[in-house]
């Protein structure tokens, strides 16, 4: 019986081999363009239409324009201390005036009687006042009369009262002559006491109530002075030098006491006041430093004062000039100013552009470096001025960003070029 016979294996590359290696590679490009490629949203675009920007290392200034409007520096409120109806004007709007200046004059019939009553029932103050004076005066006479009375009385009891003594003393009247005699002079004597008593409480009492009348009278007196005034209070006056830059009174027309009816600007300063957006509330303060350009000279001004109150997303601020001023400078003007919130520094800057409406500053596209495509990379910026953003992380200097508006790129990835 023969052996068998033992057959060798080919060795190389076989026609199959080639095909596995083959399906192996289409295999792994297409799982490659499914995984990397197709999960990467593109949008295409024609870059002529962009604006690309470079980022840029340099000095961030930090600070932002606001428009500033001219007022005086101090504005002085007119309301009618009286009430009335106004019977004339002296002044017009936006005229100067001075201290002590009529502006207008109000009439009040019912002041008037106020006026006449006050000064009847002051005549009959002082009428009854001079009568009590009187009245007293007659007191006080008759008071002294019975004294004198009193004291006469007395010397001639006490006379009949010694003599009677005496002769009782010796026998010549009766004991009843004698007793009727000493209790008259005892009589009497106390009499002149009551006397003198009366007379004392009398002036005490007299020169209290005339006290009191008087006072009553000053009163009664200063009372009518306040009530003068009033009358003088219906002519409205200016309480300070400076512009009347508002009046709302017509003649005929009826003003209520406390109501507003103008004001005066003094227009020896002027203050500028601007409006700034919330997101700066908690960065502006009194003595930030502010200037703004005009013919072409600079002028500096100061945050005085920073309300704390915000409307419509904005807060006020007033700022004043800590140099001088501008010539022909006018309530009303408009300023664009440049308030300065901190110091400059050295970073990384970003120019500004309508991508930030879109993504709010947290990303960007970038262009890689044959500036054929841009890819969408995250960000973080802070502080901002006018013409920049400081970039905190994600930008390096040098680097290409669209910095124009993200609107029609939706929500893609990248950004090819035609």
């Amino acid at each position: 019986m023969g052996m068998d016979k033992v057959i060798e294996k080919k060795k190389g590359l076989r026609p199959k081999h080639l095909i596995w290696t083959a399906g192996i590679l289409l295999g792994g490009f297409l799982l490659f363009k499914i995984t990397f490629t197709q999960n990467i949203s593109t949008y295409r675009t024609e870059k002529d239409k962009l604006t690309i920007s470079t980022v840029e290392e340099g000095i961030f200034n930090d600070y932002i324009t606001v428009v500033g409007q001219v007022e005086p520096i101090t504005t002085i409120f007119l309301d009618a201390i009286e009430g009335g109806q106004v019977e004339e004007r002296f002044i017009e709007e936006g005229s100067i005036v001075k201290k002590g200046d009529i502006i207008l004059r109000l009439e009040n019939r019912q002041l008037y009687q106020t006026i006449l009553n006050s000064e009847a029932a002051l005549a009959e103050k002082e009428n009854y006042l001079r009568n009590t004076r009187i009245n007293f005066e007659t007191e006080l006479i008759q008071s002294r009369k019975n004294l004198l009375d009193s004291r006469y009385q007395l010397n001639r009891k006490r006379r009949t009262c010694e003599q009677y003594t005496t002769l009782f003393g010796e026998g010549l009247i009766s004991k009843e002559e004698f007793l009727q005699a000493k209790e008259n002079f005892e009589y009497e004597e106390n009499l002149l006491e009551i006397n003198r008593l009366k007379a004392r409480n009398d002036s005490l009492i007299r020169v209290t109530s005339m006290q009191t009348l008087e006072n009553d009278l000053t009163k009664m007196r200063k009372m009518l002075e306040l009530v003068r005034e009033r009358l003088d209070n219906l002519n409205v006056k200016a309480p300070v030098d400076g512009q009347l830059g508002m009046l709302d009174a017509e003649i005929g027309q009826r003003i209520n006491e406390g109501q507003r009816i103008g004001q005066i600007n003094v227009l020896d300063n002027f203050k500028i006041k601007a409006l700034i957006d919330e997101h700066y509330i908690d960065r502006v303060r009194r003595d930030l430093p502010a200037s703004f350009e005009r013919s072409g000279r600079n002028f500096n001004l100061v945050v005085r004062k920073v309300y704390p109150e915000v409307r419509s997303g904005q807060f006020q601020i007033d700022m004043v000039f800590s140099e001088n001023l501008p010539a022909n400078i006018r309530t009303g003007q408009t300023y664009h100013i440049k308030l300065e919130l901190g110091e400059s520094a050295k970073t990384t800057l970003l120019s500004r552009g309508g991508y930030f409406q879109s993504t709010g500053g947290q990303w960007v596209y970038v262009m890689n470096e044959d500036e054929d495509e841009a890819v969408k990379r995250n960000i973080r910026i802070g502080k901002q001025n006018p013409q920049f953003y400081e970039v905190l992380e994600g930008l390096s200097p040098g680097e290409k960003v669209i910095t124009s508006g993200y609107e029609m790129f939706g929500t893609n990835d990248r950004i090819t070029f035609k």
